[in-house]
């Protein structure tokens, strides 16, 4: 680490960071022999986030919607563990909105606790569905449903 540079430790941030909560229930399945949840699912926890609350809006159709969105980036940051049976509240925020990418930010908090457990984002790219080229401008749909996401 050089003076220039000084790394700074990522820190669990609060429900106010967030615009919006998405519930993302636990299976048991998703503990570990550790008793927790393991590390992949957080980030399943993440993408279900982020698509349920697009579906949700009447942006993204999964089976026949013109565009999707890729998954290009991904980063997670644990700081409490999580584990079935658990509530878990996703807070979401989109952080950047490009022509045809979105950086979404996500926090996994355990129901009714004021700091989150894990801190992760992820860039999607959306694409045409049949070419898996980039759309030229995110359609209207996107745009409304990002819109309350935006901070």
């Amino acid at each position: 680490m050089s003076a220039a540079h000084p790394e700074t430790r990522p820190a669990p941030e609060p429900r106010e960071a967030f615009a919006r909560f998405v519930p993302v229930p636990t299976r048991w399945m998703d503990n570990d022999i550790y008793g927790h949840l393991n590390n992949v699912v957080y980030y399943s926890l993440f993408d279900t986030a982020v698509n349920r609350w697009l579906i949700e809006q009447g942006a993204l159709d999964i089976h026949a919607g013109e565009v999707i969105g890729l998954v290009v980036e991904t980063h997670c940051n644990f700081f409490a563990s999580l584990a079935f049976p658990q509530q878990v509240e996703a807070g979401i925020r989109v952080a950047r909105r490009g022509r045809s990418s979105v950086r979404y930010e996500i926090g996994l908090f355990a129901e009714g606790e004021p700091l989150c457990a894990a801190l992760g984002h992820f860039v999607h790219v959306y694409v045409e569905r049949d070419s898996h080229r980039p759309v030229a401008q995110l359609p209207e749909a996107y745009l409304k449903a990002l819109a309350p996401l935006e901070r």
